[in-house]
């Protein structure tokens, strides 16, 4: 490979740039023989045998499922989507250098296909085997690492950072993997999924390999679960968060969800640890399963006990592990669910070998982006940016915060387009509930009517009426809701801007404009500091 062609697989690419990111690849790849993928993926190969050279010859270095990703030696996987089917862009992919193609029986007879000119790989579930393929072609990188993957509705990226902060307390080098950001030691990489389609993960992971990552924390979303994502992916600790409702527009109901969700259990992960406080986490232990708690009077592995509010907002409880050890501990986040999620980072840094004083430590010092994110510029009242975008999850915002002030809290909360349509008036009646005053805004309207999923948040919050819940308005423009969020607070209250939390853009017609409820919280609180200066 060429210094050229090396820079091209390692490019990076900034954040909201506008342009698609191109995963990193490794720079050292041993190609992998076409018929060895054949063979090892139980596919049918379709080729010319007059073509030169012939697939017997054909050598791979690397994959991709976007043709305008692909680079020279890649196996280009044409899989069938809800829109179109990938095997359409075949002709674009050999043009860019793939050298094979890996698709069903409908894309392997699309006129793309086959005048492609390539030997092309046939298979029932192409989407299935792309994962096993992807770890094959990259050399199998997850048995090199220490994969910790992290599922369930709500705290997979809070556990994940917590995570992340132990083992570096430990003095590991470490990897991150998830919604805010994908990290290889300290370089940060934009993050366009939660969890990255399976050739980006197994190329992410070899490059990890290559700089010496040893462990890595990952968040694991049920579509990437259902997806076939991290298939060809070995888990050295699958942990399970907790359940409540989202995602309804992806999986047909909440046993279907679950299902996913359990994927992550199904023999795929050497060790399990669970949080049990729950039904759904509950339904998942087995007797190698190490177990986490912090509801009083269940029987756990782990359990937290003693949670106290400290003056500062920072969160004190004693951590219980295994075999009588216990530890007092601080947490700088708040609410009881990130006990519960601070619980379950330490049982999994646990069972990795990580110490118990280092343990703590990466528990005080976690840093989590857009997660309960203060902002503070020196203003009279409490500001919080929060990515809450489950009703489950604007609940628990809202009862950590309560428990935080004698105040009033004011909530800025809006709902995505192009999503669960189900959880909307829940929203609206979550935040309502839990809000002295509700501001119902814009989030990512996407493709639908922004008033139209205002109207859905609205019917929800005024259904709990006067006598539950706080005031409720709308203000459509983000911005001008922030605004007058922080114009109505006093002394002593409390600003949420949920929903968004670490994102940096707002979609609205196909069209991401430049958009942080941090900055523009800071803005808001700055001009209204100034004004009263």
């Amino acid at each position: 490979m060429n210094n050229d062609e090396a820079a091209a697989r390692g490019a990076r690419v900034p954040k909201d740039s506008g342009v698609a990111v191109a995963p990193p690849r490794p720079n050292r790849i041993e190609p992998v023989p076409l018929t060895t993928l054949v063979a090892r993926a139980d596919a049918r190969l379709v080729a010319d045998p007059a073509a030169v050279p012939s697939a017997e010859d054909v050598v791979v270095t690397g994959a991709s499922l976007r043709a305008q990703q692909v680079l020279p030696g890649d196996l280009f996987a044409g899989l069938p989507g809800a829109r179109a089917h990938g095997a359409d862009f075949a002709a674009e992919a050999v043009a860019a250098g793939a050298v094979a193609v890996l698709t069903d029986a409908d894309g392997a007879s699309r006129p793309a296909v086959r005048d492609a000119g390539v030997p092309v790989l046939v298979h029932d579930d192409p989407r299935d085997v792309l994962g096993a393929v992807a770890a094959w072609i990259y050399g199998e990188p997850s048995l090199e690492l220490s994969v910790l993957g992290v599922t369930g509705t709500s705290g997979k990226t809070t556990t994940a950072y917590l995570i992340e902060s132990g083992l570096r307390a430990a003095g590991h080098h470490t990897g991150l993997v998830g919604t805010v950001e994908t990290r290889i030691g300290s370089e940060r990489l934009t993050s366009a999924f939660t969890t990255p389609e399976a050739p980006d993960l197994q190329a992410l992971f070899a490059v990890m390999v290559e700089q010496g990552v040893t462990h890595v924390a990952m968040e694991v979303s049920s579509h990437a679960l259902a997806l076939g994502r991290v298939n060809g992916t070995r888990f050295t600790v699958g942990a399970f968060t907790n359940l409540s409702q989202d995602h309804l527009d992806f999986h047909r109901d909440m046993e279907e969800y679950f299902a996913a969700k359990s994927l992550l259990f199904d023999g795929r992960s050497t060790h399990e640890v669970v949080v049990v406080d729950t039904a759904w986490g509950q339904a998942l232990v087995t007797p190698r399963t190490v177990t986490v708690a912090t509801g009083p009077g269940t029987d756990a592995s782990w359990l937290a006990t003693d949670v106290a509010l400290t003056p500062t907002g920072e969160q004190q409880f004693v951590l219980h592990a295994p075999d009588g050890r216990s530890a007092k501990t601080t947490l700088p986040l708040p609410g009881e669910f990130n006990v519960a999620n601070a619980t379950l980072a330490a049982a999994v840094l646990d069972t990795v070998g990580v110490a118990l004083p280092d343990i703590v430590t990466g528990l005080a010092t976690v840093e989590v982006p857009g997660r309960m994110e203060r902002v503070y510029l020196g203003q009279s009242f409490t500001a919080v940016v929060d990515y809450a975008h489950k009703p489950a999850a604007v609940t628990q915002a809202l009862q950590a915060l309560r428990a935080r002030t004698e105040g009033h809290i004011i909530t800025v909360l809006g709902c995505g387009g192009d999503r669960d349509t189900a959880k909307r008036p829940m929203m609206g009646e979550a935040a309502a509930r839990g809000s002295d005053l509700l501001i119902v805004t814009d989030d990512n309207p996407r493709s639908e009517d922004p008033a139209a999923i205002r109207e859905a948040m609205l019917a929800g919050a005024r259904a709990v009426g006067p006598a539950q819940g706080g005031e409720v308005v709308e203000i459509g423009d983000r911005r001008a809701a922030i605004t007058a969020a922080v114009e109505r607070a006093g002394p002593g209250d409390v600003v949420l801007v949920a929903g968004k939390g670490h994102e940096s853009g707002q979609e609205v017609a196909g069209v991401v404009h430049p958009f942080s409820d941090v900055d523009e919280l800071q803005a808001a609180i700055r001009h209204r500091l100034e004004e009263s200066a």
